[in-house]
């Protein structure tokens, strides 16, 4: 599954990028830098697979991976092909879910694309209004053929026309379609199939200065409150100085971090972040040759996870054998754990938790 990372242009959605993912894409001031969207893999930090190699000691560890998209700059006018707008939407109907990377500092050296200043919730809308009303095309457009599909009898036909119209009438109202949810699996699988734009989830990007890292600015503030009627998150980050800091020596990153009063980079937050809302969790195997993270969908059952390692595992599964990473640090070893009575057998119904630590048993 991929992330992609859009907002208007030369808000800083390269130069997080790079920090991301330690490339090296072309990222000046200037609209329009990026055209072609470029494609990056980031590491998931987990410190769970430093606790399972301190008491499973392995060869090598193999955290989870997540793909992110770095797409061109949208502007107001895009639906309508402004800015190679209908050719940067598209990319975004391929991602799964959207980082949406929002300027919120005051620099007169940095161009910004809309006239009237740095204005975070109005770029907000105008990244929104254009995916809504490309949205608005693609249900108009196919309502008619699902429509007479429907007359014919054809189920999928009725279900598909039945969620244009609720979509249809969201977005004239101005409401990304992301607010429908839809219990019954066909119902589930025919929306999805759709790749509206504004049916993806949000993680938004507050870009800010340096200097507001440890004091919440005014405009990150605006950002969170909209976002919070959304349910989305909002992670503070400066892009500048993690691109800095993603191009230091491990010891040189912690001293430069320190002098900042950071922990971490932010970057962790924001990986951490748009992995969860990708709906994305993580199990684990574990041995003397590796201990992995694996990387599932939020419901996963046990078949599932194990065709993540094989697809002969799910074809062919039996049963797991499962325990959590806090009874490894209470029992330390799986034999400890066995001998407890914690070695939990489940099936083919079982549903996986976030940081299972799994053997699984197949024909």
């Amino acid at each position: 599954m991929e992330a992609g990372i859009v907002g208007l242009p030369n808000v800083g959605k390269s130069t997080l990028f790079n920090a991301l993912t330690s490339q090296k894409i072309p990222s000046e001031n200037y609209p329009f830098c990026t055209i072609e969207p470029n494609v990056g893999v980031v590491t998931v930090p987990d410190s769970r697979l430093q606790v399972i190699s301190k008491y499973i000691p392995p060869q090598k560890l193999v955290p989870a991976l997540l793909q992110l998209v770095d797409i061109a700059g949208i502007v107001r006018g895009a639906s309508e092909g402004e800015g190679l707008g209908n050719k940067f939407l598209s990319h975004i109907r391929t991602v799964d879910a959207i980082i949406h990377v929002v300027r919120c500092f005051e620099d007169p050296d940095v161009i910004h694309v809309e006239e009237a200043g740095v204005d975070p919730i109005r770029d907000i809308e105008t990244i929104e209004t254009e995916l809504m009303l490309a949205d608005l095309q693609t249900v108009v457009g196919s309502k008619e053929k699902a429509a007479k599909a429907a007359k014919g009898g054809d189920k999928d036909a009725k279900i598909k026309l039945e969620i244009l119209l609720q979509c249809e009438a969201l977005l004239k109202d101005v409401k990304p379609v992301r607010t429908l949810h839809y219990d019954v699996p066909d119902y589930q699988k025919v929306f999805k199939s759709l790749s509206l734009l504004s049916s993806k989830k949000v993680l938004y990007i507050a870009n800010v200065h340096e200097n507001d890292l440890h004091g919440e600015s005014p405009l990150v503030t605006r950002v969170r409150e909209l976002a919070a009627t959304e349910g989305s998150t909002v992670i503070p980050v400066c892009a500048r100085l993690e691109a800095e800091l993603s191009e230091l020596d491990p010891a040189d990153r912690t001293e430069m971090l320190e002098s900042v009063g950071l922990q971490e980079p932010a970057l962790n937050v924001v990986t951490r972040a748009a992995y969860k809302t990708l709906g994305l969790q993580s199990f684990f195997t574990a041995g003397e040759t590796e201990v992995r993270a694996w990387t599932i969908p939020v419901g996963a059952t046990a078949p599932q996870a194990a065709g993540v390692i094989h697809t002969d595992f799910e074809k062919g599964f039996i049963r797991a054998q499962i325990y959590s990473v806090e009874d490894l640090v209470h029992f330390q070893t799986e034999k400890a754990i066995r001998e407890a009575g914690k070695l939990r057998i489940e099936g083919k119904t079982y549903i996986m938790q976030d940081g299972d630590i799994c053997h699984f048993l197949f024909n």
